[in-house]
């Protein structure tokens, strides 16, 4: 079990990269923690969730001071995004979700096509009371879905933020918050059944997801350019739509 500890080095690049589009990470972490063998309920997930928090927290805190967070949109739509995903986790023991997985995955593959291809939507700025009418809804409507497929939902929230017309720095900002609302509320309904957490090995993803995420989202702050920004969600999200697609609807 020593290249266990390969993990943290693994998910500083991963938190690295996803702080810098408001993305929490949990696509990767939670896979990545199977495939090297911890027991996916009680421990791949748990933990996965926490890094999740972490990085999101993390990337959001430095967000903050920068004045990057829309809190009018962030925080309606994080309190919704908690209160409508139990009723769509409830949901999913009646529907199917792997048409629904499907079609989140073309809606992020398409958000992300259209990022790489260089189209910008429109330059309408949302008013005050728009931009919490979005976050109420949009809150409500992702937060459902998410909880129907067992997602924290970050990486729709991103391409939705984009699509109405936010600038891409807001967006990530604005995600990040979100993200941790979602992933904060995830990881408390799922860290009761993780049985045996190997300490040693959490406190040194802790620690690593925690610098790479402080890393990247400062990094996407003061050095990086619309052009790069653009490129990294586009292939994020990309990455994320064909995990969609694999995992959950061919393999799943």
């Amino acid at each position: 079990m020593d290249t266990i500890y390969l993990i943290p080095p693994i998910f500083f690049v991963i938190s690295f990269v996803f702080s810098m589009i408001g993305m929490g990470g949990s696509q990767l972490y939670i896979p990545i923690l199977f495939w090297m063998g911890l027991d996916f309920k009680t421990q791949a997930i748990p933990l996965g969730m926490l890094l999740n928090v972490v990085t999101s927290s993390s990337a959001a805190f430095v967000y903050s001071r920068k004045k990057l967070i829309l809190w009018k949109i962030a925080i309606p739509f994080g309190i919704c995004m908690v209160i409508f995903a139990p009723i769509g986790a409830w949901v999913n023991l009646s529907l199917p979700t792997k048409p629904v997985i499907l079609i989140f995955a073309i809606f992020t593959a398409v958000a992300a096509i259209l990022m790489l291809s260089g189209w910008k939507p429109g330059d309408t700025e949302l008013s005050a009371p728009g931009r919490v009418v979005f976050g109420v809804s949009g809150g409500c409507i992702l937060g459902f879905f998410a909880g129907l497929i067992g997602r924290g939902g970050g990486s729709f929230v991103v391409p939705l933020l984009f699509i109405v017309g936010l600038d891409l720095k807001l967006a990530a900002a604005t995600s990040a918050m979100v993200v941790t609302c979602s992933g904060l509320s995830s990881f408390i309904s799922h860290i009761a059944i993780a049985a045996h957490p190997d300490w040693n090995l959490w406190a040194c993803c802790v620690v690593a997801v925690f610098l790479g995420s402080q890393t990247g989202s400062r990094l996407m702050v003061e050095r990086l350019k619309g052009n790069w920004i653009k490129t990294i969600f586009g292939v994020v999200l990309l990455g994320v739509a064909a995990i969609l697609i694999v995992k959950d609807v061919i393999l799943g």
